[in-house]
């Protein structure tokens, strides 16, 4: 099985992107641009508890704007906590939505704009293009460099029975897209670590996904990639350092815009069990499960881990294709041994009673799995969940 390049293809992304330091303060400025005088501005309640929405809200206040607040943003959403998002946007009249921090924030401001404006059931439009419009005009301000969300056409959601699905649709990407590194500088080295290791992820999944992947989203994974290996243990060791957390907010961004048109694969389906039944950060499930999936796809990805070799160990020459695939994992391994999180699924409550049901659950991501270089078997997936139970 190989590895191809698409010669035909078709790429989207999020139209507008604006980097900037302190860039947040224009928030105002933009949604009135956008046509908006009431907005929803969604986030989670750590962020409001770090006064990071202050300066925001009072912008929006300042341009003469009517900003309501939804702060009650849970992790791995789940279906009742994006209703409950929903009803405020309406209750508040809402003409434009502001997601504002990680990865769950900015699906669930995605999906409240989408619902909003065009209601129907979260159930009935799970998997590819069953979304409907119209929704409302939407910005979105990430303030973890991980998800890439804020130029992804996806939402994930957790339902009642503790599956994670997604919403994928066109209508899903942002009319804007903020990134205002000045966000990123509070957050620490144990979160900074997670969601770094899913920016990477996203980068090398889109780089070898099996469907899609074409020359654009190539060349935005290995710069996504290059940013994000370079600066990675920067920001661990000096959280302020501004330029370093601007280029990992830009490394993010651009590993979105890859994985977002060449799908990701294995990582990402062993990933999802795992904060479904355990509430395993997101990115940290991407952590705990990256070694062994890169190990398992060695034989059949082999070319295009050579070539990711070059990135993350620049300067380095290498005697063979072999010998660069293999430093490339054995990298990435290292780079993931060294981040100040969990560093096996007993330690965030996994036992081995447990893998059977992750197995057969991750089985069930098959939109994802498809993409992989190498087919999952469900043994396969229980195998690579022991090799770091």
């Amino acid at each position: 099985m190989t590895i191809q390049t698409s010669l035909n293809f078709s790429f989207e992304t999020t139209p507008r992107v604006i980097s900037e330091t302190g860039g947040a303060l224009k928030l105002g400025a933009l949604a009135k641009d956008l046509g908006a005088s009431r907005v929803l501005v969604i986030t989670d309640p750590g962020l409001v508890k770090a006064g990071l929405l202050d300066a925001p809200m009072q912008a929006l206040a300042d341009a003469g704007l009517t900003a309501a607040l939804y702060s009650d943003v849970q992790a791995d959403p789940p279906e009742a906590s994006v209703d409950a998002a929903v009803q405020a946007a309406r209750d508040a009249g809402a003409e434009a939505v502001i997601g504002f921090g990680g990865g769950s924030s900015l699906d669930t401001a995605k999906l409240v704009a989408l619902l909003v404006g065009a209601p129907q059931s979260l159930p009935d439009i799970y998997g590819i293009g069953l979304a409907k419009g119209p929704r409302l005009p939407l910005i979105q301000v990430p303030t973890t460099a991980g998800t890439g969300s804020e130029v992804t056409p996806i939402s994930i959601v957790t339902t009642p029975t503790h599956e994670k699905k997604g919403v994928v649709s066109p209508l899903l990407y942002p009319d804007i897209a903020l990134l205002d590194a000045e966000l990123t500088l509070g957050l620490p080295p144990a979160v900074t670590a997670m969601t770094g290791i899913d920016a990477m992820v996203h980068a090398i999944e889109a780089y070898t996904s099996r469907h899609k992947k074409n020359a654009l989203s190539d060349g935005l994974a290995l710069k996504a990639l290059h940013l994000l290996a370079t600066n990675m243990d920067r920001v661990i060791a000096d959280g302020r350092d501004l330029a370093a957390r601007a280029a990992m907010l830009q490394g993010s961004m651009l590993a979105g815009m890859a994985f977002a048109n060449a799908p990701v694969a294995a990582v990402h389906a062993l990933a999802y069990p795992l904060g479904g039944h355990f509430h395993v950060p997101h990115g940290l499930s991407n952590a705990l499960v990256l070694a062994p999936v890169l190990a398992f796809n060695r034989d059949a990805a082999e070319a295009q881990y050579a070539e990711l070799a070059a990135v993350v160990l620049p300067g380095r020459r290498f005697a063979s294709q072999a010998d660069a695939c293999d430093a490339f994992i054995a990298e990435m391994t290292a780079m993931v041994h060294r981040m100040p999180f969990a560093q096996t699924l007993r330690a965030v409550g996994v036992a081995e009673s447990d893998l059977d049901r992750l197995a057969a659950d991750a089985m069930k991501v098959e939109r994802l799995l498809i993409n992989n270089p190498r087919p999952v078997t469900l043994a396969d997936a229980r195998a690579i969940y022991a090799s770091v139970l």
